[in-house]
């Protein structure tokens, strides 16, 4: 069967594929357009596998929140470089796969990956994402979500650039002060809303360092005592939301603000690009000096 340029197109229009890999996947299948995209769909899958195991740190977060501001999702999605992630095929799949977070019921990235794409119900979010793995050549993964139901009061979020989002629950106060206080944690990354949310373990480390400072400084003991009581005290100051200054306004407290306008945060979630991914270090000079080695 001769393979036209009509076949090709109609190929490169279904699968997203260049034009060469198109002609080749239809010489293969003797013109046969659906067993050249079963061929492909194989071969994307085949270079997806290959790839998954390339450490993938750069990406996007995204955020959706439903209309009336109880329902949200926030969707950590990677890639190798920074120059995919600005890509346009990434990011339209990125603006699938937290449609596709809302719309469905899917508690974390493991499930979504098999729900139906929104848009293109004839593949799955990992079907897409395999997909997209074989037209752009680099490692994708889906890596988080994080879904939100409000119970007290009413989403809102921000997102610094596309590497930081943050989700606030805020109960009183306006879209206004919901998305400053959103950004204030995007801003200062504190650890929990106040100092009951502080874990143990985490106050009890703290305090032995503290306590081993003043020790060192041959202070005597009921002196030690006042002076740990006093950098815990800051310590609770800085890490927890309402304890810190708020960013707009240093001479007040995101405890002072939220009291002014009647209001309480009652969770918030943040999620940056590549936290806790080790990220390889390449060093191309010893690279070169190994392969002169070598040689």
């Amino acid at each position: 069967m001769a393979i036209t340029a009509a076949l090709v197109k109609e190929l490169r229009e279904r699968t997203g594929a260049g034009m060469m890999e198109c002609k080749n996947a239809l010489v293969e299948a003797n013109g046969d357009i659906e067993s050249a995209i079963e061929a492909m769909r194989k071969s994307g899958q085949a270079k997806a596998a290959k790839k998954s195991g390339r450490t993938a740190a750069e990406g996007v977060v995204m955020i959706r929140v439903s209309d009336d501001g109880k329902k949200g999702v926030m969707v950590e999605i990677n890639c190798e470089t920074d120059f995919v992630a600005k890509d346009s095929n990434f990011q339209a799949f990125a603006d699938a796969v937290v449609d596709t977070a809302l719309a469905g019921s899917a508690q974390d990235a493991a499930e979504l990956a098999g729900q139906p794409l929104v848009g293109d119900a004839s593949t799955t979010v990992d079907g897409a994402r395999e997909a997209l793995i074989a037209k752009i050549g680099e490692n994708v993964q889906v890596r988080r979500l994080m879904r939100f139901d409000a119970s007290e009061g009413t989403l809102y979020s921000y997102i610094h650039g596309v590497r930081i989002g943050v989700m606030v629950e805020l109960a009183g106060g306006d879209e206004t002060l919901g998305r400053d206080i959103a950004m204030h944690v995007a801003a200062t990354n504190p650890l929990c809303v106040n100092a009951d949310q502080v874990p143990a373990e985490t106050l009890d480390k703290e305090r032995e360092i503290f306590k081993a400072q003043a020790l060192d400084s041959g202070k005597p003991e009921a002196i030690v005592e006042k002076m740990i009581v006093g950098r815990m005290r800051k310590y609770l100051e800085e890490v927890t939301l309402l304890g810190q200054p708020f960013v707009k306004d240093p001479d007040q407290s995101v405890e002072k603000l939220l009291k002014q306008a009647g209001a309480k945060v009652v969770c918030f979630a943040r999620v940056e690009v590549g936290e806790g991914i080790e990220k390889k270090v390449e060093n191309f000079a010893e690279e070169v000096m190994a392969q002169v080695r070598g040689s």
